[in-house]
């Protein structure tokens, strides 16, 4: 399920006063269920034209919704109640797999640690819950 939220280019999403911008999206940045919805309040913003409407989509909820998860995220599939994602905790690090929970927001990295882009690939492939 998408939400939709207002942002500045620069970063930062615009808070429920409608005045202030958030560096990193937490409840307390306005968020709408439908493009209209936030499109009618866009609309009424003195400085609608340093803002923009973006997409948050299940697959890019990792950047938005689990601040805990720091790196590089490479890829991203959901399964279940899930997002499972490939992450480079920091640039030439072991590459990851983090399971990221929708219900509960934590985040969970797998104990096994990737050198490559290909064995960490066949193994998100891969990937089951269990």
């Amino acid at each position: 399920m998408s939400i939709f939220a207002v942002q500045s280019p620069a970063g930062g999403f615009l808070d429920e006063d409608l005045q202030k911008l958030n560096k990193v999206f937490d409840d307390w940045c306005i968020q709408f269920d439908c493009l209209e919805d936030a499109q009618l309040i866009f609309d009424t913003l003195e400085k609608k034209n340093q803002l923009e409407i973006i997409e948050i989509t299940p697959l890019s909820y990792p950047k938005y919704f689990f601040h805990t998860l720091k790196g590089n995220i490479h890829t991203t599939r959901q399964l279940e109640n899930k997002i499972i994602c490939i992450i480079e905790p920091y640039l030439g690090a072991n590459f990851r797999i983090a399971v990221c929970n929708l219900e509960t927001k934590k985040v969970v990295l797998t104990a096994k640690r990737y050198r490559s882009a290909m064995s960490v690939e066949g193994a998100f492939a891969n990937f089951t819950l269990g």
